[in-house]
């Protein structure tokens, strides 16, 4: 979520899983190398301007290197309940994101 690695291919390149897979909040689908190719352009990527607030982050071990990751968003006043699988391929690769999908929260519903 920081504006800095949103910039950065190089750093995205680092969270993301090579079979990355992404559900946005729009319903798009987006692969590693769309994502890696857009996510510079996106809302959320300047100090300045608007940027996502998360909150109630919880994480659920599913299996040896394998995090089920759950919170929500806020920016400029929209809300998305996200859900993100995290895992970790070897040793020295760290965690890298595998899947991530966004759900729009009604601004009058729960």
């Amino acid at each position: 979520m920081d504006p800095g690695v949103r910039m950065s291919r190089a750093e995205a390149r680092q969270l993301l899983d090579p079979e990355f897979v992404e559900v946005g909040a729009s319903g798009r689908r987006w692969s590693y190398e769309e994502m890696l190719a857009e996510l510079p352009d996106m809302p959320g990527n300047s100090e300045e301007g608007p940027r996502y607030v998360p909150s109630g982050m919880t994480g659920v071990v599913l299996a040896p290197g394998v995090v089920h990751l759950t919170y929500e968003t806020v920016i400029e006043g929209r809300r998305a309940r996200r859900s993100s699988l995290w895992r970790r391929s070897g040793e020295g690769t760290g965690w890298r994101m595998y899947y991530h999908q966004a759900t729009p929260v009604p601004s009058r519903g729960e």
